[in-house]
């Protein structure tokens, strides 16, 4: 018996991610984000409730560059998931399952918590 050559499939050379299973990947990912980022928040209200010095510690560190940019991820992260989650609430009345309708909410939900995330950050930087 000769040994066939069998490909190995999926290659992630050839193999392109369809929008619909990034979008269901970055769900379960923004979910864990969430969850590290209300740990973010708990340190933040306990930090009000330290006293002002442990307050003014933990507003310089959420105000640096860095914590900067992990609040804007947690912003996107808290919209995507909030918007997937309704695309999930949509799909358990049964539609949305056709394939054009589901990589068009897979870019809604992508398009539309950027957007979100971006007038967010625009009103909370007009506020303050």
């Amino acid at each position: 018996m000769a040994n066939v050559e069998r490909p190995l499939s999926p290659h992630l050379q050839i193999y392109r991610w369809p929008v619909t299973m990034a979008t269901s990947i970055l769900h379960r990912a923004t979910g864990i984000g969430l969850s590290a980022g209300t740990l973010l928040l708990a340190w933040w209200l306990l930090a009000a409730a330290a006293g002002p010095d442990y307050y003014a510690f933990v507003q310089m560190v959420l105000g640096s560059w860095f914590g900067r940019l992990v609040l804007f991820g947690f912003t996107w992260a808290l919209f995507y998931h909030m918007l997937s989650g309704i695309r999930h609430l949509v799909w358990d009345t049964g539609r949305g399952f056709t394939l054009p309708v589901a990589n068009r909410s897979s870019w809604l939900v992508i398009g539309g918590s950027v957007l979100l995330t971006v007038i967010a950050w625009i009103l909370a930087y007009a506020w303050n």
